[in-house]
């Protein structure tokens, strides 16, 4: 399988989809969301959904040849890019737009795309193969202080500092080219860490802060009166960003009063509690772990 969704029926359930509504997943990826908004439109509903990489595009439409969608627009896009589409489609409004933020399964299985330590490979790391900069050009180019900051603020190390001068050692002697390059050059052992390491180098290459900040706010004003955000994060950084736009109405997470002293926000929590995965879903997914889900309603 491609990519097991994860929180599935909370997140589209989230949704409270209309059958005739306009709605948006920015991150199709194995398609399981998407079929699940798909089952739940009828003729006149339509769903756009976005995918940057090329393997989640040529997997849907293997399945989409046996059965063709009237219905249904994929784009081809970072979801950063939300508006212009909507734009470029005539789509003025939506009814909600669902998220399954991070890296997929088949990501992190495919052996070629340096997302993972597990395999050697060439370290890339690009959700687009077509653009951007790799992570191979970040830890050989970045200068040694802005490496630290990276690691510091994306993968949280406390040690960051010392990580980036490793890292800077070894490059004065040798490219670091491959994933066990990588690994060797920080000297990390642990797992965990292993696993935070290779997120923010990740997160740098595919600006997944910045994309996200565009994404969140353009889909707020996209939003009809009722119409729901449905997201689903992995980490603290997007979690905090999520739960700033819903509850405060803006990534900062500022306060925003009228001359009345009303909270300005354009969004509401459907619920103050988060929503996780079960243990059931954890044992069958492990990627569903770490996954928050908030749901936000437009007011």
């Amino acid at each position: 399988m491609y990519h097991i969704p994860v929180l599935l029926t909370e997140s589209i359930d989230g949704l409270d989809i209309r059958p005739n509504g306009t709605y948006v997943d920015v991150t199709l990826g194995g398609g399981g969301h998407s079929r699940e908004i798909l089952k739940r439109l009828n003729g006149t509903g339509h769903l756009y959904s976005f995918d940057q990489d090329e393997d989640a595009e040529r997997n849907w439409y293997e399945v989409a040849e046996t059965s063709p969608l009237n219905n249904f627009t994929f784009i081809r896009s970072n979801f950063r890019y939300l508006r212009n589409w909507m734009r470029y489609y005539g789509v003025k409004k939506i009814d909600g737009l669902l998220a399954d933020l991070g890296v997929s399964s088949h990501h992190f299985d495919d052996e070629t795309r340096g997302f993972s330590f597990r395999f050697d490979a060439p370290l890339d790391m690009r959700m687009n193969k077509r653009a951007g900069i790799t992570a191979a050009e970040v830890v050989n180019k970045y200068e040694e202080e802005r490496l630290a900051n990276i690691l510091y603020i994306y993968g949280e190390f406390k040690n960051s500092r010392k990580i980036a001068s490793s890292i800077s050692k070894v490059r004065k002697e040798k490219e670091i080219k491959t994933t066990m390059d990588l690994v060797c050059a920080t000297n990390i052992k642990d797992k965990k860490d292993l696993a935070r390491l290779f997120q923010a180098l990740r997160i740098e290459v595919n600006q997944e802060m910045a994309a996200l900040k565009e994404m969140l706010t353009d889909a707020t004003q996209l939003l009809n009166p009722n119409g729901r955000l449905s997201i689903i994060t992995y980490h603290s950084l997007e979690d905090r960003m999520v739960k700033n736009i819903i509850k405060k109405g803006n990534i900062e997470g500022k306060v925003i009063e009228d001359m009345y002293g009303k909270i300005n926000t354009p969004l509401k929590p459907i619920s103050n509690k988060v929503i996780t995965p079960s243990n059931e879903e954890i044992e069958n997914n492990p990627r569903s772990r770490s996954a928050k889900l908030r749901i936000g309603i437009k007011q």
